[in-house]
């Protein structure tokens, strides 16, 4: 059994103008060949592959074709659409005969001029392929799911938790295709398409509503005649033609089964939808005193609006402005995406004073903010992180600025945004010594976990900020919750 594999993956916000280019991919990692799996072995969804073959004791040779991932920012280049769609059809052609085919895809990728990039790349593997070679996806659970990507594959796996299980989710997908392909199991697909969204705040399936959600989803699983069952509560901050949440239910050969599970799903998503809509941010200033009131561990701040992880750029200066002007008594740890800021620290000398305005350059959501400040380091921000699902990151020249209680990391790019305390250990900060730590995620707390005493998400504005409503939607669909009240999901 020869089984081909193709990663690609970004997740766009559509409210952040910065394109995403080739320059990006590059700093996450461009791969070929057995590079594709020798680079990601033993983690992500390609980790969770190898598990898979390894573990089916099956004669499989796994034929690797190429891999390119970008993080989240603003809509990837024409160029760089053309990019992956010539690679696909080049290596998808000259990978001799094939038995299945096994896409790696974020779901939740636009391009300048297409909103559907996954259903694109989709389309040009089963002109390749032709209709009889399976074709399995897998894909965030954020992703954005359309018709063309239906049409297009014989099955599709979403990741299951929040935060995610690349590796898990890896497995159950290859494991689905080989059964496919070895003819053990026959998929018969049907998906709803929901007019509903929500802001992040709600997304942990480890509580709350999310997790009534996907535990219905696995309960459903252990009936034998379903073969999987994903919800996708798409990412809020795309605005898009075929936008809203979506499930998609698989079972073996059971039409009707399929149809009966997709509504019930649906309609489990519709009855909580005002629940999805529940925020628990505090204000800026009110999660910063709450933050420098705690007696002991480390207090994570999660800055909602400029969530790298969901495709902010990374540049707000809210919370530092905060910080200085309330005049806080512990240390703080911020991120910071400024480029020409970067450029200027990594030219001065160690230990010198600064005065410089940093921030607010990028996305359009902030004002750039004057400090004065002592540079303590700079450096390259090139690291592998390895118990991250993409453990290849670069933010670019980065600099450590001390402004008062406030360390600031300026970076020329987003690379994963403070995310990890790795982050700060490549430039001499041990996090477990601060007070706060600002992340640039809603969700992704975990890498903080043995030293957080607290989490606080912070109600900011920005590309991804919790208040969805007044952000400029122009192209999702409408009427569509809770932008509006329509009385039903279908339609």
């Amino acid at each position: 059994m020869r089984l081909a594999l193709f990663q690609m993956g970004q997740e766009t916000d559509t409210f952040n103008p910065a394109p995403t280019t080739m320059d990006d991919f590059a700093r996450f990692g461009l791969y070929e060949g057995q590079d594709v799996l020798d680079k990601q072995r033993g983690g992500g969804t390609v980790g969770g592959l190898l598990i898979a073959v390894e573990d089916s004791n099956a004669d499989i040779e796994v034929v690797p074709l190429s891999r390119g991932w970008a993080g989240a920012s603003g809509r990837i280049t024409s160029d760089a659409l053309q990019y992956f769609e010539d690679r696909l059809r080049r290596d998808v052609a000259g990978a001799g005969p094939i038995d299945g085919l096994a896409l790696h895809l974020h779901g939740a990728c636009s391009a300048q001029g297409v909103d559907d990039v996954e259903g694109r790349l989709q389309a040009i593997a089963r002109e390749v392929v032709g209709p009889d070679v399976p074709i399995v996806l897998t894909l965030d659970h954020h992703a954005n799911i359309t018709q063309q990507m239906i049409d297009h594959c014989d099955a599709l796996v979403g990741f299951r938790t929040q935060p995610h299980d690349p590796l898990e989710t890896g497995m159950a997908s290859t494991d689905l295709l080989v059964r496919i392909v070895a003819g053990d199991v026959a998929p018969t697909m049907a998906w709803r398409k929901l007019r509903l969204i929500s802001h992040q705040e709600q997304y942990l399936t480890s509580r709350g509503p999310m997790k009534i959600w996907f535990d219905r989803a696995r309960e459903l699983e252990h009936d034998p005649r379903v073969l999987s069952i994903s919800n996708f509560p798409m990412q809020p901050w795309l605005d898009v033609e075929e936008g809203g949440w979506a499930t998609v239910v698989i079972t073996d050969g059971d039409q009707s089964l399929a149809e009966r599970l997709a509504d019930e799903m649906a309609d489990l998503a519709w009855s909580m939808r005002a629940d999805f809509q529940v925020k628990e941010s505090l204000s800026p200033d009110d999660a910063v005193r709450a933050a420098d009131a705690e007696a002991t561990g480390v207090v994570v701040l999660s800055d909602t609006g400029d969530s790298v992880f969901g495709g902010a750029a990374g540049d707000s200066t809210v919370l530092i402005e905060s910080m200085l002007r309330i005049g806080i008594n512990g240390r703080a740890l911020v991120p910071l995406v400024d480029a020409a800021a970067a450029a200027v620290l990594s030219a001065a000398a160690p230990d010198s004073t600064v005065t410089l305005a940093i921030g607010g350059d990028i996305s359009g959501f902030f004002r750039p903010l004057e400090v004065n400040g002592v540079l303590r380091r700079t450096g390259p921000g090139h690291m592998i992180i390895e118990d991250m699902p993409t453990r290849e990151s670069d933010m670019g020249r980065t600099a450590v600025l001390e402004v008062g209680p406030v360390t600031i990391l300026v970076s020329e790019q987003a690379g994963i945004g403070g995310n990890h305390p790795a982050v700060y250990r490549a430039f001499g900060i041990e996090p477990a010594d601060a007070k706060m730590v600002v992340v640039k995620t809603a969700s992704n707390f975990q890498y903080y976990a043995s030293m957080t005493s607290g989490v606080i998400r912070v109600d900011t504005t920005g590309p991804t900020q919790s208040d969805i409503a007044t952000l400029p939607w122009e192209r999702i669909p409408r009427p569509m919750y809770p932008l509006d009240e329509p009385e039903t999901w279908r339609g």
